[in-house]
């Protein structure tokens, strides 16, 4: 298929068939507040949509360029599962074994039988921490890593699952840690970017900082066709309730770091602060599932099928909705739809989302400067992800 050059205010190709990406991708800015985004999609490895528009800053004038990258909150997740089970595929991590086994301390408190596996599909019960970081704690692996080993847990290890929304970041960082003795971000970048040949960083490199476009809130439309967009009335009471879990666990980091601070984004995070182009996301969710343009494949099959073989499914004690969990990536359901059934991926909260679906062979991302209010089903990455399914029909 050739590429379509896209005209008017939205910059980048299509190839043939994929035409309703771009309309929709349009639309994201016509109707429904865009300010400034990218999205990308491959197919069977081979990239067939790659389009940007807007400013690089929320907050600015400057153009989106075909590289500009942004910080992409909670879809850094599965780049962190990508890792150790890349680990364990080279066999040097057992997934059924106590973490305590890699990293003694974290035994503490009644966690001596928690698995690797359930911290990938947020069931080791620690979602909070009784005494939240500041930010410049949070960013300090070693504080990190002792006060999740430290934590007693909210409920035993492996019987219930909740959303670990900022302690997936010590969990994983630190059980990578201990197995390859090298930071999380220096692994990823020459074991899973590099290879690809993704923009995506977990620790933004200070030459790359220039790429990186200043991240903010986005008001959220009244209404998204002719529909309030609304919580329901349970999920808006958690969020509201300071000693729920949910809040807890957003709030494990206390105050919210500044996602702009150069500080904070040359820190590595990996459950909420990766920093991607649209283009590193999807190239390498492509690379999970085959050959990228005929080259690097990371996961084998097997590997591939652990990633997104249910592990947590039903009512989440932290996101208080139904949601559905493989190993470390979240699957198609309807608190995050993906593209198919077979779809695995991660949204990040407020906008990104990154997934592949092996049975299509779509590999699909999607970053944004304009933050909402919504965890994981924001309204324009779901326009983007109808309008492939459009497409593949």
């Amino acid at each position: 298929m050739a590429d379509v050059e896209v005209n008017g205010d939205v910059n980048g190709t299509v190839a043939e068939g994929f035409e309703p990406v771009r309309e929709a991708f349009a639309a994201n800015f016509a109707r429904l507040g865009e300010r400034g985004a990218a999205v990308s999609v491959y197919r069977d490895g081979h990239r067939v949509a790659h389009l940007w528009a807007g400013t690089r800053d929320i907050d600015g004038t400057a153009p989106w360029g075909p590289g500009t990258a942004q910080i992409v909150r909670s879809a850094t997740k599965g780049v962190a599962a990508a890792a150790l089970l890349l680990l364990h595929q080279r066999g040097e991590l057992d997934l059924d074994a106590p973490v305590g086994s890699y990293w003694p301390e974290f035994k503490a408190a009644g966690k001596d039988r928690t698995r690797v596996w359930h911290l990938l599909a947020h069931r080791a019960g620690v979602p909070v921490l009784d005494r939240p970081l500041t930010p410049a704690e949070a960013v300090d692996p070693d504080l990190g890593a002792a006060a999740v080993a430290a934590q007693e847990p909210v409920w035993e290890p492996g019987t219930d699952h909740g959303y670990h929304a900022q302690t997936y970041s010590w969990l994983t960082g630190e059980l990578l840690r201990r197995i390859t003795g090298r930071p999380v971000g220096e692994w990823v970048a020459e074991q899973l970017a590099g290879p690809v040949g993704a923009d995506l960083w977990l620790g933004l490199p200070e030459s790359e900082r220039a790429r990186a476009g200043r991240v903010g809130r986005a008001e959220t439309p009244e209404t998204e066709g002719g529909l309030r967009i609304r919580p329901k009335r349970a999920v808006a009471e958690a969020y509201a309730d300071p000693d729920s879990l949910t809040r807890r666990a957003f709030a494990a980091i206390t105050p919210l770091p500044d996602e702009n601070d150069p500080g904070y984004r040359a820190a590595a995070l990996p459950a909420s602060n990766g920093i991607a182009t649209a283009d590193g996301l999807a190239r390498f969710y492509a690379a999970l599932i085959g050959e990228v343009d005929g080259g690097t494949r990371l996961f084998t099959p097997d590997t591939m099928e652990l990633a997104r073989t249910e592990r947590s499914a039903g009512p989440d004690r932290v996101l208080v909705a139904g949601t559905r969990f493989g190993l470390g990536y979240m699957l198609h359901g309807a608190a995050s739809p993906l593209l198919s059934p077979g779809s695995f991926g991660h949204p990040g909260r407020g906008g990104a989302l990154a997934f592949a679906d092996p049975e299509s062979g779509i590999a699909f991302g999607y970053v944004t400067n304009g933050f909402r209010a919504s965890v994981t089903a924001d309204p324009r990455a779901q326009a983007l992800v109808r309008a492939v399914r459009t497409a593949l029909a």
